[in-house]
């Protein structure tokens, strides 16, 4: 019985710790132990077979036994330690994070579109031989109305369309103020560009209650509204880098005389008309004039030597039409999506 035990157990033990090897993962290990070692397991079942023994012969057999089931146990224990140590190594791989890659970062902020669109203006005319002035956005009645020719009865003058505080003074409704301040201070020639924020009750797809401006102002001796003219074209092909038509219209404003609001030609479907022109083919841009001659003489400049042209123009409004948006708020909605297009 010895010699058929010993070969029986050596059997057993032999196959057990070849499908204990061949385990791939901790369920097929599993397998294997419950097959020798469990319940109804092959050694279990020679354990439960000793009581046919005779008296004398089950302590043997049954150390052997037991010994052979701790022979295997240990290859089970050895076996999944090696696979848990090959599974650490495979997750480690796959999570392995490079040390010398940098880090990452939040992605860098960007000017803002408006401020893109002011900067290409200011390059073409500093280009040309403007100055940048820039003036108070909080200004009296006198720089922003009177010096300007804009007479008390004048509509722009109304509760209406422009900001008023309990002290007379008031929000700027345009960069002219700035203008003043240039010629009471300079002698002629003058050559500038005032722009900044301004103010006007006004609100809605094409309008802010407060935009960007830019104008600007030439005074010099034979001044004449062919510069003006010139200067208009010139600017406006450059701004949008495209030979595009120009036009004038016969228009008013207090402070130029002749005036004229200019149009160009559709940026979009280049005269062919389109919603954005209305089908018009044509977009409006700016306001511009010569300068009159009594805002000349208000602000200290002989109109008999003396003359000059000006202009002005939303810059909002002219980054809209540079970079196809349809909606003014787009551009102060702070949309983290829309800004990051003109990074």
């Amino acid at each position: 019985m010895s010699n058929d035990l010993d070969d029986t157990l050596k059997q057993l033990v032999g196959e057990a710790k070849r499908a204990v090897g061949e385990a791939g993962d901790e369920r097929a290990l599993d397998d294997v132990r419950v097959r020798y070692l469990g319940k109804k397991g092959e050694l279990t079942a020679l354990l439960k077979s000793l009581g046919q023994l005779a008296p004398e012969d089950r302590p043997a057999a049954g150390a052997r036994i037991n010994a052979a089931k701790d022979e295997l146990q240990d290859a089970i224990g050895a076996r999944r330690q090696h696979l848990s140590r090959e599974q650490m190594a495979r997750a480690l791989e796959a999570e392995q994070v490079d040390v010398t890659l940098p880090g990452r970062r939040d992605a860098g902020g960007g000017l803002h579109p408006v401020t893109q669109a002011l900067l290409r203006m200011e390059d073409i005319f500093v280009g040309a031989g403007y100055s940048v002035v820039t003036g108070p956005e909080v200004e009296n009645d006198y720089y922003n109305f009177e010096a300007l020719n804009i007479p008390a009865h004048h509509p722009a003058r109304a509760m209406h369309d422009t900001f008023y505080f309990a002290d007379g003074t008031l929000l700027r409704t345009h960069t002219s103020p700035s203008q003043v301040h240039t010629m009471e201070r300079e002698e002629p020639p003058i050559r500038v560009i005032c722009p900044g924020r301004v103010y006007r009750r006004d609100s809605d797809l094409t309008h802010s209650p407060m935009f960007q401006q830019l104008e600007g102002l030439v005074i010099d001796r034979g001044i004449s509204f062919a510069d003006l003219k010139g200067t208009v074209i010139e600017f406006l092909q450059r701004f949008f880098e495209k030979e595009l038509s120009v036009r004038f219209r016969p228009s008013y404003f207090p402070f130029t005389e002749p005036s004229a609001e200019v149009d160009v030609q559709c940026v979009q479907c280049l005269g062919e008309g389109c919603r954005v022109c209305s089908h018009t083919g044509w977009l409006e841009v700016m306001g511009c004039g010569v300068v009159h001659p009594n805002v000349l003489e208000m602000s200290g400049i002989d109109s008999e030597t003396y003359s000059g042209f000006a202009f002005g123009m939303g810059i909002d409004r002219l980054a809209m039409l540079l970079y196809e948006v349809d909606d003014l708020r787009l551009f102060y909605d702070n949309d983290l999506r829309f800004l990051r297009q003109f990074n």
